[in-house]
This record gives structure tokens, C-alpha cells and sequence, in this order.
């Protein structure tokens, strides 16, 4: 009886090495999680990226991870330069970046996901000095400290004709700076939520007044290069799923 289990069973073992053997590396491999690298900008975009010794978080990292994750995707952190971020995207150096549509130079070159968060660009003014937003015509004659490289869509006429003057900056804190501690200044230019980020950090939100009325309101999406239109669908189903069953206002809420 021994014997004759030995017969049988050698053979199968045999038949079962070979199959291991000959199973290509790609059977194992597709078992591993691939890679998504995420630019996340050398200097982040608090709170929906932030950089800290080289640890990211915020809203967009938060959210592309638990996506990811679930896509079978491991998210590596990339930091690159805003003039380099468009090439390297095409390229294929990088997989996605957060952009808005509507920032993008040349927007029918990429692919964008449904809108993760909305962006509001709104003014922020020194506390009691009178600014009054309601029209860009309000602004005729008046210095605004923008962010270096963005575009605004709204005022790019009264900038290019110099009704407007813009100063750039190329950190959102240090436009704050300059419009509370310049005289030449009115204003500074920046998203709601992000505006509110670094004064509370700052401890300065009590020295800064915000306008009630905005510029833009644009959607915060994920730019991709066009051959990623699968994970593009499947990155838009389980963020309406994130939406529907409340995780992503449980992720905004830790930023507010």
C-alpha cells in the first residue's frame, strides 16, 4: 500500500515543480501592487498637500491613497518643480498631479478625474481696511499678490492691459506677509480653505479680513496622461463612493 502511494504521489510532485517552474515572473508579479507616483510639489499645497520631512499628508494625498489602495496601487510621493511638472507628466516620470482644469497651460494634453474637492479663489485683506470685492472693476488701479506661475482667469485681461497690478509670489505664506506688512499692497489672492490654513498656523487669523465673494470656483481633480483612462473610471467610482458614504468629509474635516 506504502509503495504504491509512493507511485502515485511522486509524479504529481514532479508535474507540480514543473508547472511552478515554467510559470512566467509576470504571474507573481501581477500579485504585487503597482506603483501610482503622485507629485505632491516641493513645497506642497497645505492643507490639501503637505510636505513635512519628506512625510506627506493632507486632503489630495489622503484621498488618492485610500483610492489607490484600493486599486490595487502603492503611491509614491514625488516632489517636482510646478515649470517641470507638465513635461514629466508626458514623459511618464511622474503618473498624476493635482491641477484643476482650468490652470492647466494646455488642458487637451492631459487627462483629469472628476472633481475631488472644489477650489475657491477669494481675496484676503488686512482686518478694517476697507477692501470691498464685488467686480474686477473693483480693483482697477490696486496691487494684488498673487502665486507665482497661476492664472486667473477672470482678472488676466485687466492684469495684461496693467489695470490691475500683480506681484508674484512663490509661497502661499509669504503672501500674507506682504500684503500685511506692504504698503503697496490690497490684496493677496488665494483659496478659501487654504488662505485660512496658514493663518490659523501663523496665529494670524484675526488680522486678516476675507472676501464673501470669489473669483473662481474650480474643481480639484487629478491630471493624468490620456492612456490612463481606466484608472481614471475606476478612480472616479470609488471616489463617488467616497462621497456617497461620507469618507470624504471625514478626511476634510480633519483639515478645517
Amino acid at each position: 500500500m506504502k509503495n504504491r502511494l509512493s507511485c502515485r504521489f511522486y509524479p504529481i510532485l514532479a508535474a507540480l515543480l514543473f508547472a511552478l517552474a515554467t510559470l512566467s515572473p509576470s504571474a507573481f508579479a501581477s500579485k504585487e501592487k503597482q506603483i501610482f507616483r503622485f507629485n505632491v510639489s516641493p513645497n506642497g499645497y497645505p492643507p490639501y498637500l503637505i510636505v513635512h520631512q519628506n512625510q506627506p499628508s493632507g486632503i489630495m494625498w489622503d484621498v488618492v491613497s485610500v483610492v489607490a489602495q484600493r486599486l490595487g496601487y502603492k503611491v509614491m510621493a514625488e516632489q517636482i518643480p510646478r515649470k517641470r511638472v507638465d513635461q514629466m507628466l508626458l514623459e511618464g516620470y511622474i503618473d498624476g498631479t493635482p491641477r484643476a482644469r482650468e490652470w492647466a497651460d494646455d488642458p487637451e494634453q492631459f487627462l483629469f478625474t472628476d472633481p475631488v474637492v472644489d477650489i475657491e479663489e477669494v481675496f484676503f485683506v488686512p482686518a478694517k481696511s476697507g477692501f470691498s470685492y464685488q467686480n474686477p472693476d473693483d480693483l482697477i488701479s490696486k496691487t494684488i499678490v498673487t502665486h507665482l506661475g497661476y492664472r486667473y482667469p477672470l482678472l488676466e485681461p485687466y492684469f495684461e492691459e496693467g489695470r490691475i497690478r500683480r506681484f508674484d509670489v512663490s509661497r502661499d505664506k509669504d503672501m500674507f506677509t506682504f500684503v500685511l506688512h506692504g504698503d503697496r499692497f490690497d490684496a493677496a489672492i488665494a483659496d478659501r480653505l487654504v488662505g485660512k490654513w496658514i493663518l490659523r498656523n501663523e496665529g494670524l487669523r484675526q488680522q486678516f479680513d476675507i472676501s464673501s465673494e470669489s473669483i473662481s470656483n474650480y474643481g480639484f481633480r487629478l491630471m493624468l496622461r490620456k492612456d490612463w483612462q481606466s484608472f481614471a473610471n475606476r478612480f472616479n467610482e470609488e471616489l463617488a463612493k467616497m462621497k456617497k458614504n461620507g469618507e470624504l468629509d471625514a478626511i476634510l474635516a480633519n483639515y478645517r
